[in-house]
């Protein structure tokens, strides 16, 4: 009988991936890598407490540095590029808005004080023209538009709370996220929250982490579950026990933007106690750091192309060998001094208690707490999820809710990568009364990290890299699915998130229906689009990235390409079916065509003159994009 079909090829050998030092991956041989010196010497002044929300040691001749500095620049006498390099490191970042800066101040895993929102709240007031402070996906807290002949005064202003905005900027290890419920996580094998503080202080100011090729982003996670979503991570710890030993396994190789990768395991198991994992992530940065090659494009200068080059085996074998350097001998990996030891539950005070009680129609309480309230694994404890829309809270909201703090969480909080904040250790008792306060300030709105809590960057509002508003398409969103009045549960679960350009920093890859900012070109004139990825996903300890769909949707549209989608989905989904599980069963190619004519851009006339101008605008659209600083 004849073949049906020619008979299959061997498959070819893999290619060899490329060694350190093979060209194309030069390394920097005999570069000085040194350690931060003996603490409370001239070389490292820095002390430490266990004080609510003083993680990162703050001194005082840093500010006396940035006066100067900032007054040679103003003088004329700094050239620009230099100057440039000094203040990132100080956490201020130039805007697309000449003249004025932002300010990113560093909540290590989020956390923050009463004391740190009136901070925010006066900072806010006295210094940010727009009257609100932001809450990013890497639980920082940005203030914009702010002068810097006043920044020098702000940053000084808010160091009393114990706020940091050392190295919230440039080439250096960056703020340090967490997931919000650890320590109250039923599902926890331990609560890391101790070790992000060494962590943290180990690497602030340590002289091998100030000029590396680019960034690095660091997550911790005491749980499976990955509410730190640690896969999009440069290196990442998840907690581990192993023989009655606390660990953690270490990712290394995550990352969003181009070439988006999720973070492979370097070792299963590194120990906590003795400093293990310290030294395992100074053996990284070293090797990172003397990647020569990684330094000529800043764009693809990233952990993850070395792993993506190399493969994460030879970058294991990389760091066994480094951890067989002499440095390691010169340096202290003990963490005992460094530890962030401070436990919340013997720290609580008394509750302020009302004695009022949703009498009534108790509705509209029941289905906030059935959407933002969880209990803790301690009996009688809960944490509440606020809802922020778009990250942002006036000077009132800040004040608001540290008082809020104070009265019924005992002083704790974190802020999250959904841009929102979780109160911890609400009593029972106290539910109502942090409902009704919550409302007071106009934040007891239902539903967070659901359809209606849409996440975005600044976009051009103020990032010198932005494409489009993705701050006015977020509001559209929002408004859009709002008034869809959504009620079934899989519906809601959809994550939405739009970045102002294709870099992410709103995560759009992970989310289930995310954007990028574009443009269109339409008889020589320009209007603003977005590209859409469909099926990300970021939850239940899966990180997937979402695929990017062959469509280019003008801003003006998008809301209703969202709606046709959903409306798609609540029509033709099978029994139980999620979204991504519908959108990979249906194809990319019918997601596509449900949008196929709002892809068609309009001829410019009087009439289609909106689609022109972008959202929160009035001007017609251009693209206007300066260089990033991320990299100076």
């Amino acid at each position: 009988m004849e073949p049906t079909s020619a008979p299959s090829q061997p498959k070819p050998a893999a290619k060899p991936k490329p060694k350190p030092g093979d060209k194309g991956v030069e390394q920097e041989e005999g570069k000085l890598q040194t350690g931060k010196g003996k603490l409370g010497t001239l070389t490292n002044p820095e002390t430490y407490d266990n004080v609510p929300g003083h993680i990162i040691p703050i001194l005082e001749h840093e500010f006396d540095d940035f006066d100067a500095e900032a007054d040679e620049f103003l003088a004329g006498n700094t050239p620009e590029p230099e100057f440039i390099g000094f203040r990132l490191k100080q956490g201020v970042y130039g805007q697309r808005q000449p003249g004025v800066q932002m300010v990113r101040v560093k909540l290590p895993y989020g956390g923050i004080t009463p004391e740190q929102m009136d901070a925010f709240a006066d900072a806010v007031e006295t210094y940010a023209p727009l009257n609100k402070g932001h809450i990013t996906t890497r639980q920082n807290i940005q203030i914009h538009h702010v002068p810097l002949d006043q920044m020098k005064h702000m940053l000084r202003d808010l160091a009393p709370s114990g706020l940091s905005s050392r190295e919230g900027c440039g080439n250096t290890v960056r703020n340090v996220t967490g997931d919000p419920w650890a320590g109250v996580a039923e599902d926890e094998i331990f609560d890391p929250t101790t070790y992000v503080g060494a962590y943290v202080r180990y690497f602030v100011r340590h002289p091998t982490t100030q000029l590396m090729p680019r960034k690095i982003k660091t997550a911790f996670t005491g749980s499976d579950a990955d509410r730190a979503i640690t896969g999009i991570h440069d290196i990442a710890f998840i907690s581990r026990i192993r023989d009655g030993v606390r660990g953690f396994e270490v990712r290394v190789g995550g990352g969003t933007s181009i070439m988006a990768r999720v973070a492979p395991t370097l070792y299963d198991f590194v120990e906590a106690d003795n400093g293990d994992f310290l030294k395992v992530s100074e053996a990284v940065f070293r090797i990172f750091d003397r990647q020569s090659w990684l330094r000529v494009n800043r764009a693809r200068a990233r952990i993850k192309v070395l792993v993506d080059k190399v493969g994460i085996e030879e970058v294991r074998r990389m760091v066994d060998e480094e951890l067989k350097g002499d440095w390691v001998d010169e340096r202290d990996f003990t963490v005992d001094h460094m530890l962030f030891d401070l436990d919340e539950e013997s720290n609580l005070t008394p509750a302020v208690i009302s004695s009022d009680s949703p009498n009534g129609d108790r509705s509209a309480f029941d289905a906030f707490v059935a959407a933002n309230v969880e209990p803790q694994k301690q009996a009688g404890f809960n944490t509440v999820e606020i809802k922020i829309t778009r990250g942002d809270l006036t000077p009132e909201q800040f004040r608001g809710l540290g008082q809020i703090m104070r009265d019924h969480s005992g002083g704790f909080a974190r802020t999250t990568v959904q841009q929102n904040l979780v109160l911890r250790w609400v009593r029972d008792e106290s539910l109502y009364d942090v409902y009704r306060a919550l409302g007071e300030l106009g934040l007891d709105e239902p539903g967070p990290r659901t359809i209606t809590d849409v996440v975005s960057c600044p976009g051009t509002d103020s990032c010198k890299l932005g494409i489009t508003s993705s701050m006015g398409l977020n509001r559209a969103i929002q408004e859009k699915v709002t008034g869809m009045n959504i009620t079934d549960p899989l519906t809601r679960q959809i994550h939405i998130k739009m970045s102002g350009c294709p870099n992410g920093c709103s995560q759009h890859h992970i989310a289930n229906i995310g954007f990028y900012g574009a443009s269109l070109k339409v008889s020589g004139k320009t209007m603003p689009a977005y590209v859409p990825h469909l099926g990300g996903k970021y939850v239940d300890g899966e990180v997937i990235y979402g695929t990017r769909l062959k469509s280019r949707l003008p801003a003006r549209r998008v809301p209703e390409a969202v709606e046709r989608w959903i409306n798609l989905y609540e029509a033709d989904r099978n029994e139980g079916e999620v979204f991504n599980d519908f959108v990979e069963r249906v194809g990319t190619a019918r997601m596509e065509e449900e949008v196929k004519e709002l892809t068609m851009p309009a001829e410019f006339s009087l009439e289609s003159m909106q689609q022109f101008i972008d959202w929160n605008r009035v001007d017609p659209y251009k693209v206007e994009r300066g260089e990033g600083e991320c990299a100076i």
